[in-house]
């Protein structure tokens, strides 16, 4: 029996999501209120799982979420296969862990923002010219001026996203490392990033900030014109995705790097 009796279903706004929940999965589970479940079915992409599980970390309550894919790529989620097996799987599937980044922005007016990021921080440049940033590990000051089109920090889960496509290392699931990659590097040259215990305090701080603007995302929200962005490790907040047997995101994490 499956230690999760109540399960809430989100679907994402995709008509191919919308269809396959009307179709396959309206009658197959006493479906509650998200904010009644103590598990959650996520119809979707990868997309729509980060937004789920930010809303969750944006409530409070957070509940295990076994994902199903009717995305692209689907790296978070199980394969869709065998709607009616559904709660069978849930109840055998295994839980993998997630810390996420919990960044603290300053603006150039001074305000303050508090974000967390599943995947990565990445700061990027607003206009033509390059950005200046001053990096900052553990409140040592560790390159005194990244000349470079922007700078990332990604978890293990986040490693093969955005920071793969940058020539970052692909991490392991059980790591408890970081990864810090620059984004187009001009200065210094021979910098291609660093892998961080995950207990590292991250600091970047804009060099000459109105003339060389800059922007910072987690995940997927934006604020433009930081001045300094503070990060590390959010243990108070972890997240928790359930998995199939043999589809777990470990070994896709694995498997990732024998992609040719």
């Amino acid at each position: 029996m499956s230690e999760f009796s109540r399960l809430a279903l989100l679907v994402s706004d995709a008509p191919r999501a919308q269809e396959a929940a009307m179709r396959d999965f309206a009658d197959i589970a006493d479906w509650v209120p998200l904010d009644q479940a103590d598990a959650v079915v996520v119809l979707g992409g990868d997309g729509f799982m980060l937004q789920t599980l930010h809303a969750m970390l944006d409530s409070g309550r957070i509940v295990p979420a076994y994902g199903l894919n009717l995305g692209t790529v689907g790296f978070l989620m199980n394969r869709n296969r065998n709607p009616e097996t559904l709660v069978k799987r849930i109840g055998k599937a295994k839980p993998h862990h997630i810390a996420p980044l919990r960044m603290r922005a300053v603006t150039q007016d001074g305000e303050e923002h508090t974000f967390c990021a599943i995947n990565e921080v990445s700061l990027l440049r607003e206009t033509r010219q390059t950005a200046k940033l001053e990096v900052m590990v553990d409140d040592k000051v560790r390159i005194p001026e990244l000349v470079c089109d922007g700078v990332l920090l990604a978890t293990p889960a986040g490693s093969t996203a955005y920071n793969l496509s940058a020539d970052g290392p692909i991490l392991p699931l059980d790591s408890n490392l970081l990864a810090l990659t620059p984004i187009s590097p001009f200065r210094p040259r021979r910098w291609h990033g660093a892998i961080l215990p995950d207990r590292s305090r991250v600091s970047l701080r804009v060099l000459e900030e109105h003339k060389r603007p800059v922007s910072v995302v987690a995940d997927q929200r934006e604020l433009r014109d930081v001045a300094q962005v503070d990060l590390e490790i959010a243990r108070d907040s972890e997240l928790t995705l359930l998995f199939d047997p043999g589809h777990a995101l470990d070994e896709r994490i694995v498997a990732e790097q024998f992609v040719v």
